[in-house]
């Protein structure tokens, strides 16, 4: 299925290729705070429809995941990085999916604290 996502002000848009029925509650410093729904894709399944230059970038602790931020209205619609084979992966906060029924997912814990 295509979804369409974006940012709040929508300067960030974007469509994700992929089904989306479960989603990871991560602890880490940042998730915990910004409050993201994620789920992991190949990063070929997210296509950036507005432009690059608009995507604001976070790093910390390794500096591996690039968190993509709208400097406008602050909200975080994916980060990307590389999993642990070494394949560009995505990781989308699906709540910047609004045909996504949040009730409707199985939400697993994940302890990113501990990383």
């Amino acid at each position: 299925m295509k979804y369409q996502g974006s940012c709040h002000c929508g300067r960030i848009a974007f469509t994700l290729d992929a089904e989306v029925g479960e989603a990871i509650d991560c602890n880490c410093s940042l998730c915990r705070r910004r409050g993201a729904l994620l789920a992991a894709y190949p990063r070929s399944a997210l296509t950036l429809t507005t432009a690059e230059s608009d995507l604001h970038t976070y790093q910390f602790n390794k500096h591996l995941i690039h968190h993509h931020f709208c400097a406008h209205c602050g909200v975080s619609p994916f980060s990307e990085g590389r999993n642990r084979d070494g394949d560009k992966t995505v990781m989308v906060n699906l709540r910047c999916l609004p045909e996504v029924d949040l009730a409707a997912l199985k939400i697993t814990s994940f302890d990113g604290a501990s990383y």
